[in-house]
């Protein structure tokens, strides 16, 4: 099977390369005319785990192909897949011009039947205004040719997008016609021969299940932090709490870990247009409009804490940062606590060195190379420095020597744990500030 997918961002790489690997003949397309050309060399743009391997070894296979023409490749395809990005407009609502575009371009140049497939995540009726916009092109060039649009969306967690793709929890498919099914039912035949579920519904509801999924989990992540906060006040320790509810078989405990707040591509942006797309349906979303306002105030905890111990006059003091992306295993800093966090630090006049494994290079690119310092680990971070703030729970900082973390702090130093990790840690004698609980060592 021949197929295309246009967007060579992080779903549309990672998912190319994973079907690829399938045995499917992929064509990956970008209008970055540069971007195509480091893809066909094997320069892999985006950080996630075991990617460059995957696309150097399909591209030398010939069953990855990168091209900037989606016209000249749509004849030789069943299917078009579109990846392409969804920013947020100022109202929240998602930007679907580059969906559109694509479609545009679909209706312009097909010659014969295509299925278009949606996998970016776009609000409810996008397919519908995909199909319009085809159909306009094709009457404007005065032909009549076959096409169906479906919905397809993603469930890649970033750090574990190839594992997610190949093993996945299920696979939501939308369809309108049995033809869409049948296509799309060969093309993941192969992970479906091996027990995993595909499930079908109509085009709409594939749409709604995406962003209600991302909406549930933003939830339950809130929902975490609001506990956590009146643990602090009533003394209750959040992690019991945790441990206590997510016994239950009817919650389950994934999600419900408390922390400095959520950030990335997927949840703060599919928040917001979620909420936009009810309000235009003239629906409020309270709940989710409450998951909203947590978040955003949660990214301020770490800051708090540190005022709270030192005072508002913390200019000149020197700070050390854990963490940049919004999570492990990815240098995606869209949305992160630690921007957050710094932009404070700065206002207030803090000395500011940070680390990550992964995030250093996008971090300078967001604030400039010499807003904040950089250090290559945890201990050249850390020397000096009066204060950690423990930001990203990457896996390289969960065992440090903290002898030596703390012969290299200046002062009476502090662990502000944005992640809960070094709770049971002898941190010998540092002082522990975490979320949730009022314990210190």
């Amino acid at each position: 099977m021949n197929i295309a997918i246009v967007g060579t961002g992080y779903v549309g790489l990672v998912s190319g390369a994973c079907f690829a690997e399938m045995g499917v003949n992929v064509f990956c397309i970008d209008i970055d005319e540069k971007k195509i050309q480091r893809l066909k060399n094997g320069d892999i743009p985006i950080y996630e785990p075991n990617l460059d391997t995957l696309v150097r070894e399909n591209i030398e296979n010939q069953r990855l192909h990168f091209t900037s023409d989606l016209s000249a490749i749509l004849d030789k395809v069943e299917i078009v897949f579109t990846a392409v990005g969804t920013p947020p407009d100022e109202d929240g609502s998602a930007d679907l011009s580059y969906v559109l575009n694509v479609a545009r371009t679909i209706g312009k140049n097909m010659k014969k039947y295509v299925l278009v497939v949606t996998k970016s995540t776009v609000p409810v009726g996008t397919a519908e205004k995909v199909r319009a916009v085809i159909n306009q092109e094709l009457q404007k060039r005065g032909v009549s040719v076959e096409f169906d649009v479906a919905s397809n969306p993603e469930f890649l967690k970033e750090g574990s997008a190839i594992e997610d793709f190949s093993k996945p929890d299920r696979i939501i498919i939308g369809v309108d016609s049995p033809r869409a099914k049948k296509l799309m039912t060969s093309l993941y035949k192969p992970i479906l021969l091996n027990n995993f579920r595909a499930i079908f519904m109509d085009i709409a509801s594939a749409e709604m299940a995406k962003y209600a999924a991302n909406a549930m989990l933003a939830t339950r992540i809130s929902f975490m932090n609001d506990i956590a906060n009146l643990c602090e006040r009533l003394g209750a320790n959040i992690d019991m709490v945790r441990e206590g509810i997510g016994s239950d078989s009817r919650i389950g405990s994934k999600f419900l870990r408390a922390g400095c707040g959520y950030g990335g591509s997927c949840f703060p942006k599919d928040v917001k247009a979620f909420l936009k797309t009810a309000k235009d349906s003239g629906y409020e979303l309270r709940v989710l409009d409450a998951v909203e306002r947590v978040n955003e105030a949660q990214k301020h905890i770490l800051f708090k804490k540190f005022t709270d111990i030192f005072g508002a006059d913390v200019k000149g003091m020197k700070v050390a940062v854990w963490g940049l992306s919004f999570k492990p295993g990815t240098d995606d800093m869209r949305e992160a606590t630690s921007l957050v966090l710094i932009d404070e630090l700065l206002k207030a006049g803090c000395d500011i060195t940070a680390c990550d494994p992964a995030a250093v290079p996008e971090c300078k690119r967001r604030i400039g190379a010499d807003t904040i310092k950089y250090a290559k680990d945890i201990y050249q971070c850390s020397a000096g420095a009066r204060v950690i703030f423990h930001v990203t729970e990457w896996k390289e900082f969960r065992l440090p020597n903290w002898a030596k973390i703390k012969s290299l702090m200046a002062g009476d130093p502090v662990l502000i744990d944005g992640r809960n990790v070094f709770v049971d840690a002898d941190l010998c004698g540092i002082r522990y500030e975490r979320i949730g609980c009022n314990s210190q060592k």
